[in-house]
């Protein structure tokens, strides 16, 4: 049976029945049928002084997200193919014009008190995520967000938007009516949580879970304060999983036969931000010299071990839409020949921040000045606490590295982080041209659809504020007898709900 894009993205009644399959051919592989039992021992990244409790907080900690994810359900989340997938929401649908989508309760959601989901807790939870996130992490206004009855829930937008279902995948994490203490964490999701401490936590199987039930009788999550702790204890069996754990473990891993390496292709995007509106790099020019003086494949071999592939200043690589065939190779002589006629200053130093928050992420700064002294341009590599970095670089300064773990479609990046009304807009990018063609992208399908998300990277790639060098794999490393463990990268790679223990 034959699905359009739009078909699959209005109705989650034919998604279900996929994943349903999906679920069951996953569950059994070469060693036999999944096996229900066990406690899976997780490690993931995280430090006591970013920990946070609140679902609908900026979860800095990969091992808070990874807690969230399991005891909190999303309204969708990632798929392989359709690319949206049903979660705490069973089916969507919109009207004719695309404005008023209506999402539709799973059938028998509770809440781990056993306090069954209404359409109210999920309007509160929209409207308080919305005052928490912001518009990057809620797209609809909070006035705009509405019960229709005990199991519908409507969102209105002022203008056509057919790709809602993808935008409400992260983080629409649904609590109980009025919560502000999230100290219990009851959540909706296929683990609850039995305790806590210091960051780190023991969860345990949610028997009435909406959706098929988890195989695991637990999962216990420790928090590493670096990757070479997490990837030390994988590597000596203190943990079963070691999650998103980077490419030096994983290419340690690979050779030996009592762990495995799982590898999940444009996962984690590392870059750099340059400000667009004013200051040093507010000249294309400029931008356009940064980006042609690195050494993209040097960058990948270096900084992910060869576990990436290189990217040319385009975000969302994974989406079906991108340009693979666009490329910008380094040119040295063209970028001193831009950087002249924009009489860049090559006579001073810029500060370039960084912070230790994804595996390579300092690394590469330090590769990224070595390759553009090549070309006169100096820069003074300034590492700062990740606290510090959000609180006075992010959003403001004129060069910084950036990460990010969800690599999402072209669309996506583009509301979330380009688009003027953004409040994540990391490179001050302004660009009346750029929101036109992202509207419309958001508003059409079809042959129009396509066409306006190629503008989106061309604009993004002739006078965007990213360099976007190379794409990491995400990689795990998890004992040999985990099995059922997720491939799919960004914020799938935490629905750990189908792993099992052989």
């Amino acid at each position: 049976m034959a699905f359009t894009r739009r078909q699959l993205l209005q109705s989650g009644l034919g998604v279900t029945a996929l994943l349903l399959v999906a679920a069951c051919s996953r569950d059994e592989d070469s060693d036999g049928p999944a096996e229900r039992g066990g406690t899976l021992r997780v490690g993931a990244l995280g430090t006591a002084a970013r920990s946070e409790r609140d679902p609908h907080a900026n979860l800095s900690n990969d091992s808070d997200f990874l807690i969230a994810s399991l005891v909190y359900d999303a309204l969708t989340v990632p798929g392989a193919d359709p690319t949206v997938a049903p979660r705490l929401a069973s089916r969507w649908e919109a009207d004719a014009e695309n404005k008023r989508w209506t999402f539709t309760i799973a059938e028998g959601a509770k809440f781990h008190n056993g306090a069954p989901v209404t359409a109210e807790d999920v309007v509160w939870s929209m409207k308080r995520l919305r005052q928490v996130g912001g518009a990057s992490k809620m797209p609809v206004a909070e006035n705009d967000i509405a019960a229709d009855g005990p199991n519908r829930v409507v969102f209105t937008v002022p203008a056509p938007n057919t790709q809602l279902p993808l935008l409400l995948r992260l983080m629409t994490f649904t609590v109980p009516q009025g919560t502000t203490d999230f100290t219990a964490a009851v959540g909706t999701g296929p683990f609850k949580l039995e305790s806590y401490q210091g960051g780190n936590a023991r969860l345990v199987r949610n028997e009435q879970w909406h959706g098929t039930p988890p195989l695991l009788d637990a999962i216990e999550v420790t928090m590493f304060d670096s990757t070479t702790a997490l990837s030390n204890a994988v590597l000596g069996g203190q943990i079963d999983l070691a999650s998103n754990v980077g490419a030096i473990a994983g290419r340690t891993a690979a050779g030996r036969g009592d762990l495995q390496v799982v590898r999940r292709a444009n996962d984690t995007m590392l870059g750099v931000a340059m400000r667009v509106a004013d200051g040093p790099f507010a000249d294309v020019r400029v931008r356009t010299a940064l980006r042609l003086g690195v050494d993209r494949n040097a960058l990948v071999n270096q900084v992910h071990s060869g576990f990436g592939t290189v990217a040319a200043d385009v975000l969302g690589t994974a989406d079906p839409l991108y340009d693979a065939a666009r490329r910008r190779d380094r040119d040295v002589e063209r970028a001193k020949t831009l950087l002249r006629e924009a009489n860049f200053d090559t006579g001073r130093s810029y500060p370039f921040v960084t912070k230790a928050e994804a595996p390579g992420e300092v690394e590469s700064a330090k590769v990224i000045a070595a390759q553009l002294a090549e070309i006169g341009v100096k820069l003074d590599v300034q590492v700062v606490e990740s606290a510090a970095f959000y609180d006075q670089t992010w959003l403001n300064a004129p060069l910084y590295t950036v990460s990010w773990g969800t690599n999402d479609s072209v669309l996506f990046y583009a509301d979330k982080l380009l688009t003027s009304g953004s409040n994540r807009n990391e490179t001050a990018f302004r660009d009346p041209e750029f929101d036109a063609a992202t509207a419309k992208a958001l508003a059409a399908d079809g042959d129009e659809h396509t066409k306006a998300v190629a503008d989106i990277q061309r604009i993004e790639f002739d006078r965007g504020g990213y360099l976007v060098w190379g794409m990491a794999d995400g990689i795990d490393v998890a004992a040999a007898q985990v099995r059922g463990l997720p491939t799919l990268g960004g914020f799938a790679r935490v629905q750990l709900e189908r792993a099992w223990l052989a």
